[in-house]
């Protein structure tokens, strides 16, 4: 008798356990189900959820990577500032070990925190409501370390998850029925429950917190900064990295938002798997540089001068918008969420137009916050149910007119 065999039979035996939903979904992480349906008319797919889910895991791991090796060269760079504009995505100076070692150390345990404390508290309900593991959190667990600073206190990121879980997600029944996206919920409330441990200059590059002073070759905590392009903009300072290094993400950032030409190698996967919207990704792309256009219009007429606060980031040139700060990965991995994104194809054209659009306008007249891609997000998640319905009934109206129409 086989190991997948005994499992079956393990499982027939149990399946009245109040404990049973925590080992079927371990059972079913690694074999399928012999479950199938009988009666009725209903359609046979190769796909789950749970391999829906493990695919954009996969297309989160090259960032998940790209942010272990940035970590630490950030790091190195703010210690040794012996950084250089422009250099080779294969860098031997970026794909060394010794920044590996420093991110892993960091982000690792990140990882973990994430996984344990949010599948904890999905056993923990799915035990007292007595029903089966949802999968939805493989891919929260994934976007939650990629979303936050470096160095931020893992107890911090403990009670994070928790709220974001309970309150973002099981509150409305488990997965499938949340309304918000529960990693952007985890990171909004973080920012307003800590905030300075999610905006400044000290928080993006490890080591770079004054309450850090453990530092390597004798460095002083106070001694290295690591603010953000955008932190940058949003204060009237000019930047010393180039558009390459923009693109390819050798800047300062959340773990794994920095590395825009990884995040388009992801959304080329999700396209091709047909996991992503396609939609969503290229209307949100439009709406922010249509966004930038009108930004740049208003400088270019002379309207903001520069002595206005707003005048750096209105001046930025607008496809820059899509290079710096988080708006290509949440466009990418958290904007396409199926649960809480639009349902139909129109709906997700002007539910994708809009959180560009609201994105780079919350990132413009907010210097304090100038990365709005997560409240622009979590707004539109609200609005995504009014969008569908306007655009069924719409489609509803036209229906009835073509009826009648006919039968005049």
């Amino acid at each position: 008798m086989g190991l997948k065999q005994k499992l079956d039979n393990f499982r027939e035996e149990h399946k009245d356990k109040k404990w049973y939903p925590v080992f079927g979904g371990f059972h079913t992480f690694l074999y399928t189900p012999k479950e199938v349906t009988h009666n009725g008319t209903h359609i046979k797919g190769a796909d789950d959820l749970k391999r829906t889910m493990n695919i954009v895991v996969m297309a989160l791991i090259p960032c998940l990577i790209f942010g272990m090796f940035n970590a630490g060269f950030q790091h190195n760079v703010a210690v040794n500032g012996n950084f250089s504009s422009g250099m080779s995505f294969f860098s031997g100076d970026f794909w060394n070990l010794d920044n590996l070692f420093i991110g892993a150390a960091k982000i690792v345990p990140l990882v973990i925190v994430s996984y344990v404390v949010g599948l904890a508290v999905e056993f923990i309900f799915c035990v007292i409501k007595g029903h089966e593991i949802e999968e939805g959190y493989l891919v929260t667990g994934m976007l939650v370390p990629l979303i936050v600073p470096v160095d931020i206190p893992l107890w911090m990121l403990t009670v994070a998850v928790i709220f974001g879980v309970v309150i973002g997600k099981e509150v409305f029944g488990g997965t499938g029925m949340n309304i918000l996206n529960p990693a952007l919920t985890i990171r909004a409330f973080l920012f307003f429950a800590y905030p300075t441990w999610m905006s400044g200059d000290k928080v993006w590059v490890t080591g770079a917190d004054p309450r850090v002073q453990d530092l390597a070759d004798g460095a002083t905590a106070d001694a290295i900064s690591g603010e953000t392009i955008l932190g940058s903009f949003a204060q009237g300072k000019e930047i010393v990295y180039s558009t390459w290094d923009m693109f390819a993400g050798f800047i300062p950032g959340s773990v794994g938002e920095t590395s825009t030409l990884l995040i388009l190698l992801g959304a080329l996967f999700l396209i091709f798997t047909k996991i992503g919207s396609w939609r969503i990704m290229l209307s949100a792309t439009i709406g922010a540089l249509v966004m930038g256009l009108i930004f740049n219009g208003v400088v270019s007429q002379g309207w903001i001068t520069e002595s206005s606060k707003f005048y750096t980031l209105m001046n930025t040139p607008y496809w820059h918008h899509l290079l710096i700060g988080g708006f290509a990965f949440g466009v990418v991995y958290m904007a396409t969420d199926p649960v809480t994104a639009s349902q139909t194809n129109k709906g997700k054209w002007i539910y994708g137009f809009l959180i560009g659009f609201i994105s780079i306008m919350i990132r413009v007249f907010n210097p304090a916050y100038p990365e709005g891609v997560m409240l622009a997000i979590l707004l539109m998640n609200v609005f995504a149910p009014t969008i569908d319905h306007y655009v069924v009934q719409g489609n509803v109206k036209r229906r009835l007119k073509r009826a009648k129409v006919k039968t005049a």
